[in-house]
This record gives structure tokens, sequence and C-alpha cells, in this order.
């Protein structure tokens, strides 16, 4: 039976020879091999506590008692040393009780715990999520109540948008928050598919909840944001915060989504944080690092998946010899491990721009939200792709449960749907990420990627660059298009294409990354001594031959496709 695995070479490839977060970690006292040694530490903590939980608890699922949701047992005491070996606290600030860490190391330890289990990573990194939003808006009163208990792991968060009627149409919800005499408010309404809604994993959960105050504006212009804890925080009392329905799912069995009703059987009481009518912009702080953690569900179960997946194929027999040695699979698992760690290089990249950010690099801030809705649809929708290969490659296995392969599909299909559809991400990308912003930063990180196909190295793979400066050119005839449709007052066709030139820049910005890691790497296999390393760095420039082929070949179609397909899709009858 294959054991977990995880690629450390190559996370800390891209850590430490591509995003070189060593120069900016030393300003936080740390050398390089404090910070692999974290890594390592981290990761034997996920392989022995969190990895044995994964199919157990997907077979338990969550369960629904006396109005109480269970979650599997197994998951009590993982959370427990989560939280007393400080791994909650790796990269926040020390006056709240955290271990500051460079955002990239951070991220590349989430995609551990992710790929290790999804259903519950996601209970942490809700909380998480909503701890954010408290840091950065809160007040300091609200930051001393809340923060405190969150970080110790006494108290749980969750972010609360979806309603019946008001799904990705977030601007349609009907929650209300009416004043109080005392400041606060009572909140009245329902919301729907909530992970980690509710769960005995913590003593309090703390709900940010969008609602709209009397006389408020129609539409998200309208939606202000309120803390809601479950329990009041001051009496220990029901805040009639109420889970009414656990959502019986394809995939995530042990995550905890819910219906939450607010005060139904009673008030529910509930703060305003930051202004009134800024609830959309302050909850998108948590929706992007949201939509970020979802990129990362794609990439880390893709990548674990392949680790499973090969060293299956290397114990599998069949005619003879063991089924690595069969073309087609060799096919597949090659597929799988060069769009995998694509995916990882797009996701520590992006990661890596948020130290930068932080500094006042205006650049890196454009580059991350032009990368968000990348890495949140293309990372999710070949994270899929890559789970249906090493089903494939299981064969009859991979289909039935033994291997846990088959939960890697349900448990990643859910990535491409929430914190907004990939079609939204794409509409998204198109819309606001580049026409809005008329092609600026689009166009500039084009400039980045001509700068590495210009480098010396490069010139050793003149086909694979030659595919890359097609795609560039192309990519600029299709913007010109969409600028064109828009002039046109056509904007259904922008739309109709949005989610192909998603996919599409998705392909370029990979193998940009994956050529630029090839570049580094040919150059240390030259000084490269031991075998396993050399083994590596020409594994890197396989997988940037092999990316091309399979995955970047494909934008050749989606741009005839956008530059020649010129029907209205609205006009033609389903």
């Amino acid at each position: 039976m294959a054991k977990y695995r995880t690629d450390l070479m190559d996370v800390n490839f891209n850590l430490f020879k591509a995003c070189k977060i060593q120069d900016e970690a030393s300003e936080l006292g740390y050398g390089e091999a404090e910070l692999k040694d974290i890594l390592t530490q981290f990761d034997k903590f996920v392989e022995n506590e969190i990895y044995p939980t994964r199919q157990i608890s997907d077979e338990i699922g969550v369960k629904h008692v006396d109005g109480k949701v269970i979650v599997p047992e197994v998951f009590h005491q993982a959370n427990k040393a989560f939280y007393e070996n400080g791994w909650y606290a790796l990269g926040y600030p020390e006056e709240v009780g955290g271990m500051p860490a460079p955002h990239a190391m951070k991220v590349a330890c989430t995609s551990m715990a992710i790929g290790s289990n999804v259903a519950w990573s996601m209970y942490y990194g809700l909380s998480q999520g909503a701890m954010n939003v408290i840091l950065k808006v809160g007040s300091q009163e609200q930051k001393d109540l809340f923060v405190t208990k969150m970080m110790t792991g006494e108290w749980g968060g969750t972010m609360c948008l979806t309603e019946p009627g008001a799904g990705s149409d977030v601007g349609n919800a009907k929650t209300t928050a009416k004043p109080l005499d005392n400041g606060k408010y009572a909140i009245n309404g329902v919301k729907i598919f909530i992970s980690s809604g509710e769960s005995d994993l913590y003593e309090n959960n703390i709900h940010l909840v969008l609602a709209r105050t009397p006389g408020a504006p129609e539409g998200t212009k309208g939606l202000s944001l309120f803390i809601v804890p479950r329990f009041n925080v001051e009496t220990g009392e029901s805040n009639n915060v109420k889970c009414t329905k656990l959502e019986h799912k394809m995939g995530i069995h042990a995550q905890a989504t819910c219906e939450l009703t607010f005060g139904q059987d009673g008030e529910c009481v509930g703060e305003l944080i930051g202004n009134e009518f800024d609830g959309m912009a302050n909850m998108f702080i948590m929706m992007n690092e949201a939509r970020l953690l979802c990129g990362l569900q794609g990439e880390a179960q893709s990548n674990l998946c392949f680790e499973l997946t090969e060293q299956y194929a290397r114990e599998r027999s069949q005619f003879g010899t063991e089924i690595i040695n069969m073309p087609d699979v060799k096919r597949m698992l090659l597929k799988m491990r060069s769009t995998g760690r694509g995916l990882r290089a797009l996701s520590l990249y992006t990661a890596n721009l948020f130290d930068k950010a932080e500094k006042g690099d205006d650049e890196a801030e454009k580059e991350i939200a032009l990368f968000t809705p990348i890495c949140k649809g293309f990372c999710t929708d070949e994270g899929v792709n890559i789970a249906s290969e090493g089903v494939q490659v299981h064969g009859g296995y991979g289909y039935c449960t033994e291997y846990g392969i088959e939960q890697f599909m349900r448990d990643t299909k859910i990535a491409t749907i929430y914190e907004g559809t990939n079609g939204i991400q794409a509409i998204d990308f198109v819309m606001r990420k580049i026409l809005m912003d008329k092609g600026e930063t689009f166009f500039n990180v084009g400039k980045k990627i001509q700068a590495t196909m210009n480098r010396e190295e490069a010139k050793a793979y003149p086909h694979e660059v030659s595919m890359i400066g097609k795609s560039m050119e192309m990519s600029e005839e299709v913007v010109k298009k969409f600028g064109s449709f828009m002039a046109a007052k056509n904007q259904s066709a922008v739309l109709a294409h949005a989610t192909d030139f998603l996919s599409y820049c998705g392909n370029l910005v990979v193998s940009w990354l994956l050529l630029e890691h090839a570049c580094i790497a040919q150059n240390e296999l030259k000084t490269a001594t031991g075998e396993e390393e050399k083994k590596y760095y020409q594994s890197k420039i396989d997988d940037f031959k092999v990316f091309c082929q399979y995955q970047l070949t494909r934008n050749i179609g989606l741009a005839h496709s956008v530059l020649n397909f010129e029907e209205d899709l609205t006009s033609i009858n389903v």
C-alpha cells in the first residue's frame, strides 16, 4: 500500500531556488536551514497526525445529533495537537501570539495539510480567514476578545454569505440586522452551504455574517458585516444560531456544510465590524484568501494523488512487468507530475507576492489580483483532471474505495464550485483584471515571460520556447478581440469565451514558470553531485517539456475558438 509522501525537494526548489524566500526571511531572523527544518517537521506532523484521519473521517462523516453537529472523533486529537504544537500560529505576528514566517512557506505548509485531509483543513482554514478580517478591520476591543480565543483553538470561525435565493448573486441577500439599544444588532435570516458552520471541535463558533440594516440600498452596496457568535461570549448561553440542516455531499464528507438560521427561536445578537455598508469589501478580505485556498485544494490534492499513484504503478504488475513501464501509464504519470508541479509553482509564486505587496510593492499587489482567479480556476480544474488520471492508473482499484484515490476526485471537485464558481472567476479575470485594467498588468506579466524566454539557458528549448511565444502572440490577439466585442457592446461574446481564456492563461503562466524552473535546474545540474539530486534536476527539465507537449498545445485550439467562433451563444437553443 502506498504511503503518504511529500515531494519536499520540489517544495524546497520552489521556495529557495525560484522564490528565494531566504532573502526576505533573514529580516525575521531565519536562515535557510531553519526554514527547511520547519517544513520537514510540519510534513512529519501531517504524516503522523493528519493523513491517518483522511479515509476514516470520510467514511464516518459528520452527524447531526440532538441539534448538535458531531465531527469524526479522529479529528479531535489531530486538531488539539495542531494548535498545541503552534502550527496554527505559523505566519502570524508575535503580538497576537504568532510565529512570523514568509507567506510562501506558510502556504507550502498549508498545502501539505490540505492534501492530507482537505475536510479537516477547512475547519482551521476558515477560522484563520475570519480571524484575519477581525485583525484587519476590527476594533481593538474586537481583536482583544475574539482573536485571542481563536489563536488558541478555543473558538473557530466561518463566513456566512450564501442564502437560498442568493448564491452567486450575493447582492440579493435578505438577512437583516436591526439596531438594538446597546449598539449591537438583532440578526435574522438563513444562510446555506456554510463550511464549518458548526462543530464540536470548538467551544464557540464566530460567524462573520453579511446582512442588511434598515433602509440599506439594494444589492451589494447595502450589505454590512457582523460578528455573530454561536454562543454569547459573556454568559455562554445560546445566541440562537442553529444548524437546521447538514448537506449530504459528493465529497468532503467530514466537513460540516451547514444550513444556519439566525434569530429564528429568539434574539440573535451580532456586532458590526468595520463601517456600515462596507460588508462586501470587508468580506472580500476573507473571500480572496478563500479563493487562493481553493486553488491550493486543487494543487495539494493533485500532488499527493500523484505521489500515491506513482508508488502504486511501481508495485502493480501486469503482463510480467510493473505498469509504470507501460508507455500509456508513463504518459499519465508524467502528465500528473508536470501539471501538479506546475500548479505548485503557480501557487507558491503567487504566495510569495504577498510579502512584497505588504512592503508597498504595487506591481506585486496587481499581480496578486491578476493571478488569484487563475489560481482558483485553473488549479482546481486541473486538480480534478489529475485526480481522474490517478483513478485511471489504478484501474478498477482506483474506482473502488480501497486505495483512497477516488476520494481525491470527490473532494477536489467542490473547489471548482464554491467561493465563486470557476465561471465567475473567469468573468472576473477577463472583465475586471484585464479589460478594466486596460491590460496593463496582463502585459507587464508578458514582459516577464519574454525576459525568461530570452535567458541564455532557454536556448536549449527552442521548440517549447517557440510555443510559449506563439501563445503570447495569440493572447494579445484575444485581448484585442475582447476589446472589439466590448466596443460593439457585445458583452455576451466576451463572457462566453472567458472560461476558455482563463484556461489558456493558466497554461501560459504555468509554462513560463516551468521554463524558469528548467533554466534554474539546468544550471544546478552542472554542479550537482548526488544521483538523487541529478535525477531531480533532470525531472524539472522533463516537466517543462511534458507540460508544453500536453497542456500548452491546447492553447492553439482555445485561441482559434475565441478568435473564430463568433456565434451568439445566447441565441442558440439548448
